[in-house]
Formats: structure tokens, sequence, C-alpha cells
């Protein structure tokens, strides 16, 4: 019998403003792989979020998986691999980081490899650079992170936020890359002082679960916003709008270009139903966090066992 397996991982939301390359935040939406060891490669796009044409050789999911597999000394066999997205590629909501966590474990699977939760911390947060969105779609709910020299990922992790999360997707791209281009090479000492303080009551809010401080820190990042709000549709009117419809705070949701608002439960379908009148050209969705992270189902005939 051949194996077959479903890998699921959640996308996510890095820096939740001040927490740069720090705080990350699972959310409900999902890129999920069906896995099967076959006798030649075939990846399957089944999303229209996924890319009509790529080159097998150049397919991040078959890339990391091979790397992955290399580290350990194993060849990964040819798999078959149907794939769906929740996730727009390049929009802010962690589409890379859930394509590496969702290939490291393919290899882990059809390898055998026995990597443990944090085998998948540090693989993940090394590849990406930084342990922000990574770290969350291993976890699921919110991590907050540091990856040292070593390329170790410590996290503090925290779940059962009682908030929901809207993001504002914008019909444009916005790669990592290009919006870390617009940054300072550095700050002086009294502005870094400042953001630091506010990072650090980031943090703090959000392990206490305090929803007023978290929406107020949220938006009072001195790291990156300043810099990069130029470059997102409507940032500035989308921040008063959703502050005046009643979320907790908005920010960019990692380096954008989509924006996401924390809003409490109880006004959540007349606070998504104003954003969308107010900003039509935005595809306006209401997410939770993910308490799972990453999982995996063995299926059996066909069956989800």
């Amino acid at each position: 019998m051949s194996k077959k397996w479903q890998i699921t991982v959640p996308g996510s939301t890095a820096n939740l403003g001040p927490g740069f390359d720090s705080i990350g935040l699972s959310l409900s939406l999902y890129l999920e792989l069906t896995v099967s060891i076959s006798d030649k490669w075939e990846i399957i796009h089944l999303s229209d979020h996924l890319p009509k044409e790529f080159v097998l050789e150049e397919h991040l999911i078959y890339t990391i998986a091979k790397d992955v597999a290399d580290r350990y000394g194993k060849k990964l066999p040819a798999c078959r691999i149907e794939m769906k997205s929740e996730l727009p590629f390049a929009r802010g909501l962690g589409s890379s980081a859930a394509a590496i966590v969702a290939a490291i474990e393919l290899a882990n699977l059809v390898c055998e490899l026995n990597l443990t939760t944090q085998d998948k911390l540090n693989i993940s947060s090394q590849i990406e650079g930084h342990p922000d969105n990574a770290s969350a779609s291993v976890l699921g709910g919110l991590t907050i992170s540091m990856l040292d020299e070593d390329g170790v990922v410590d996290t503090i992790h925290v779940k059962d936020l009682d908030a929901a999360f809207v993001v504002f997707v914008p019909n444009v791209e916005l790669k990592t890359s290009e919006a870390r281009k617009v940054l300072p090479e550095q700050f002086d000492r009294g502005y870094a002082v400042r953001a630091s303080a506010n990072a650090n009551m980031l943090a703090a809010s959000l392990i206490n679960k305090d929803y007023e401080r978290i929406g107020r820190y949220m938006e009072s990042d001195l790291f990156h916003e300043p810099f990069r709000a130029k470059l997102i549709p409507n940032f500035d009117e989308i921040h008063k709008a959703a502050k005046e419809a009643g979320a907790y705070g908005t920010a960019l949701s990692g380096a954008g270009p989509t924006v996401i608002s924390i809003i409490p439960p109880a006004i959540s379908e007349q606070f998504v139903n104003k954003m969308k009148q107010q900003f039509p050209e935005h595809e306006i969705l209401l997410t939770r966090a993910d308490h799972q992270g990453i999982s995996v189902i063995e299926v059996v005939n066909d069956v989800l066992a």
C-alpha cells in the first residue's frame, strides 16, 4: 500500500507593528499538500493563489524538501503533490514561510527523518532568515521568538487569544526583499530606545492578553511602518477607518502590502461589512488565530486516517 499524507500549514502575520522579525501570529488561512511517493515528480496546483506555470527544479516545495533531505544525507524520493492555498503570494500573509514549513515536513515524512518540533523551528527559521512567520506556522498561536547566531530558535508561545483579525489584501504584490530596501541602515540611540520600548510593551501586552494595549502598541511602530507606509495602498485611510469602526489596532501584516486589524469578536460581522463598503478594491477577510500549527494526517485508501 502506497503511503499518502495530508500536510496542512497555517499562514501567518508577522511583526504586529513593532515586533520586527520576532513576533508572529498564525492565522486560520491554510496551505494544504496531499503527498504520495511516486515514480516521478509531479506538483499540481489546485488554487488560484498558486501559479499556473513553474519550473519543477525552482519550485519552493521541491527545492526546500531536497535541501532538507541533503542536510541529513538522504535521497528525496519522487513525489506526487497536490497543493491548495488560501494564501496570496507576496502579500504579507506568510505564504513563503508556510511553504518552507510544509516542505520540511514533506522531507521529514518521505525520508523518515524523525525531526523534532525544535528541529522544524530551527530549520525553517534558518531558511527564512528570521523566526516570526515560520515559528507561528510550526506551532500555531502567537510566537515571540529569536534566532541566535548558531541557528537555534527560542520561542515564547501564547495560545487562546480572544480576538478576531481582519486582513485587507490589495491586488498588488510586495516582496519582503523590496520592502526592506526602504528601511534605514541605522537609528540613533534615542530613537532606537523608543522603538525597542514599544516592541517590549507590545510583547508584554500580548502575553497578558491586554487587548486595548495590544492595539495601542501595534500602532506605535518606529522600526519599519513609517518607512513602508508609502508603499501600501490606502494604508492611512484603512488605519483611520478601522479605528473609527472599533478596531483595537491596525498594522502592516509583515512587510505588507496587506494590512491587519485586531478587533473584538463581537463586532466582527459589522466591522467586515463596513470595511468592504469603504474599501471595495481590497479583498477583506475575517480570520482567527490558528491554535494547532502544522498538522499531518495519513491517508489510507483515500480516507483520512
